[in-house]
């Protein structure tokens, strides 16, 4: 609906462009405050009577609420129809009830945002604390400060604003910015008196800033202002742990041990340099190790991960040592579910730097090192990242790809390898690589779940946390695939839970993707079309540019493809393409006119990757070549996906479908079926003829 709400401050409303909507009288603003408070519950007529009028309720009060109501809706919807239900304000049953998303209300964004701030590293904490704390514009439901309807909710989310401020101060003091913190407690204390960790953290402020006088002054001042709040206040207490760690000299945080645990990790760290030589193989070891560790806890820490996995690769072949290089190489078995490569020329490298180390080895080398470096060859071999060759048209019968041959074996030698070694670690690693190798053909969904229902029993049997999630992201996909939504409801809420558990938020990329995809598949494209945005906006910088370049196009194909909506070119003139426009190109094309054009586009076209996408991508091309008449992509679309018949298009991806397989190879037959109108005609010239008329 493009409308968002404000209850951080007086209650208001804004249209799609930020636009504050004209709410009318008091009276009105307090309905639509009401029904907020109620988040999405029906509020029966009498309920918000009795709300609205805590006296004696006038005679025409009923009458006086639905009057409310619909002036209500006028300024919310003023494009709506007349006759036409609301989508927005709704009546249900005996009263109303407002449909809008956790986005568009500003208290549950605050809210949405403080749950992720506090499962952050503390700088990216700080931004968003920050990010929570800009919603709020003056007190909760500001223009009705003692309505009883609002009073539970007003203490509520003022609470969560209070913890939010010292929670944000801790995460200052986490990231070394003392200094920073000490203004923002000082204002903090003196509104709120009353809140003895907010003092707390000031006073530890104070004393890490080099400001030790000051710290014990404020302590001393806490406990004036809590015995005043409070009547008394013991010596006991949060206020005497801080004096006596301050005079102690004892570092770390005020309030949680997560600030003890950065403090261990600098000293550790310190101790680290001064301790190990440089330019030893213990650096090189500690470092790939680091580097793995890294790249599983959030976007930031997996783009540093992929811009030192290369130089520490470089460095540990530069040493002239085959094993050395080669157990760094195979050390980073980061769990890969995304098919399509964040940097496919550093994948490409690293596959050939693995393939180099394992000659090196040869095959009497360790088996299990040997294992490793296949599996790194098979996880960044993930679509065409190895390719050595131009890619074969799609228009032509399928080629031998000598480099997409290579990988296979690999995978296949690294499984072979891990189970004779009975390593489930090992074996774990092996599996992603076979994974990543599974889409050698379309329909490959069934084949899929069974590699991850292993990677799951792996996962748990041996305790691998990082790998259980892996393969039930690969079931999820493979589920979603197969149309067995329920399955994969489950798998994604053990994702998300397991994810919560581990510190492991790139899963919860997928899962919400996978959400966006499952209403358009229950609830149709309209109900999808609002979560898709709000996807597409959250994973923007998940740090995974293999999976988010060009997803707005794929989200925008998903209503053409399913035929909800015709295609219009200028629905995708501002959408960047990215790693699709290949196969993008003759659609538009043959949509604006230009056959001739787009004809050419689908002779030299490369075929799709064999990755997750691939039967998307060959339904877009059939479509393209349905329009154009261009037989030999449209025969070579239809045998691809016939393996597909059973499987949704796209869906197993986890993130767009574009319907039934089935419904594509349908519209291709019956192109296909056409036969030339006479003996001298070809068969293009039969489609071309069904075509104009």
């Amino acid at each position: 609906m493009g409308v968002r709400f404000g209850l951080l401050g007086p209650v208001a409303a804004w249209d799609a462009d930020g636009s504050p909507l004209p709410l009318g009288a008091p009276r009105h603003r307090e309905v639509l405050g009401r029904l907020l408070v109620a988040r999405g519950r029906v509020v029966p007529v009498g309920r918000l009577v009795a709300d609205l009028w805590e006296d004696e309720p006038p005679a025409g009060a009923v009458g006086a609420v639905r009057t409310f109501v619909a002036a209500l809706r006028r300024s919310l919807e003023p494009g709506r129809p007349a006759r036409q239900p609301s989508r927005l304000l709704v009546t249900d049953g005996p009263g109303y009830a407002l449909r809008a998303g956790r986005e568009a209300v500003d208290a549950w964004r605050f809210e949405d945002t403080c749950a992720r701030a506090a499962e952050a590293p503390p700088h990216a904490a700080v931004a968003l604390w920050d990010q929570a704390l800009a919603h709020w514009r003056g007190p909760v439901l500001a223009d009705f400060p003692g309505a009883a309807w609002a009073a539970a909710e007003q203490a509520r989310l003022e609470a969560l604003r209070l913890d939010a401020v010292e929670r944000r101060a801790d995460a200052l003091l986490a990231t070394g910015a003392a200094r920073d913190a000490v203004a923002d407690l000082r204002a903090h204390v003196a509104a709120h008196p009353g809140r003895e960790d907010g003092w707390v953290l000031l006073a530890t402020a104070l004393d890490r800033a080099g400001r030790r006088r000051e710290a014990l002054e404020t302590l001393s001042r806490a406990r004036a202002a809590l015995a005043g709040a409070s009547g008394r206040y013991g010596p006991g207490g949060a206020l005497a742990r801080a004096e006596a760690r301050i005079l102690g000299s004892t570092t770390g945080s005020a309030t949680e041990p997560a600030g003890m645990a950065d403090g261990v990790w600098d000293r550790a760290a310190a101790s680290w340099d001064r301790s190990v030589p440089a330019r030893s193989r213990a650096r090189l070891h500690a470092t790939a190790g680091l580097l793995r560790d890294l790249a599983v806890t959030g976007a930031d820490g997996l783009g540093e991960a992929h811009r030192h996995r290369r130089d520490l690769v470089t460095a540990a072949e530069a040493t002239g040592d085959a094993e050395l290089a080669a157990r760094i190489i195979g050390s980073y078995d980061v769990p890969a579910v995304w098919t399509r490569a964040d940097d496919p020329d550093g994948a490409g490298e690293l596959s050939r730097s693995a393939a180099r180390s394992a000659a090196l080895l040869g095959p009497d080398g360790p088996a299990a090192l040997r294992a490793r470096l296949l599996s790194v060859v098979a996880v960044e071999s993930r679509g065409d990242a190895a390719a050595d060759a131009p890619l074969a048209r799609a228009a032509d019968a399928r080629a031998t790809e000598p480099w997409r041959q290579r990988a296979e074996r690999a995978a296949e030698e690294a499984v072979r390898l891990a189970r004779r070694l009975g390593d489930p670690a090992l074996l774990a690693f092996a599996l992603n690589g076979a994974f990543m190798q599974s889409f050698a053909d379309c329909g490959s969904a069934a084949h899929r779940d069974a590699l991850g229902t292993e990677l799951t029993r792996l996962g748990v049997d041996h305790q691998l946390s990082d790998h259980e999630v892996l393969g039930r992201l690969v079931r999820l996909q493979a589920l979603a695939g197969l149309g067995d939504l329920a399955e994969a409801d489950a798998e994604a809420e053990e994702i998300d839970r397991l994810a919560h558990r581990n510190e492991r938020p790139l899963a919860g990329v997928f899962t919400a993707w996978y959400r966006a995809l499952r209403t358009c598949e229950t609830d149709g494209w309209p109900a999808a079309r609002p979560q898709y945005a709000q996807v597409l906006a959250q994973t923007a910088d998940c740090g995974m540019p293999g999976l988010t370049q060009g997803a707005a196009v794929l989200v925008a194909l998903v209503p053409v493809m399913r035929g909800d909506v015709p295609l219009d070119p200028e629905d995708f003139a501002h959408l960047d393409a990215g790693p699709y426009r290949p196969w993008l190109d003759p659609l538009l094309l043959a949509a604006s006119g230009a056959t001739e054009q787009a004809r050419q586009a689908l002779t030299t076209v490369p075929r799709p990757p064999h990755d997750l996408l691939q039967e998307a991508l060959w339904c877009v091309l059939a479509r393209a070549a349905e329009s154009v008449g261009h037989l030999p992509v449209l025969r070579r679309a239809r045998e691809e996906l016939a393996a597909a018949r059973t499987e949704s298009a796209g869906a197993g991806s986890g993130l767009v479908s574009f319907g039934q397989v089935t419904r594509h190879l349908e519209a291709a037959d019956a192109v296909l079926g056409v036969r030339a109108p006479s003996s001298t005609g070809t068969a293009e010239d039969g489609i071309q003829e069904l075509l104009t008329k």
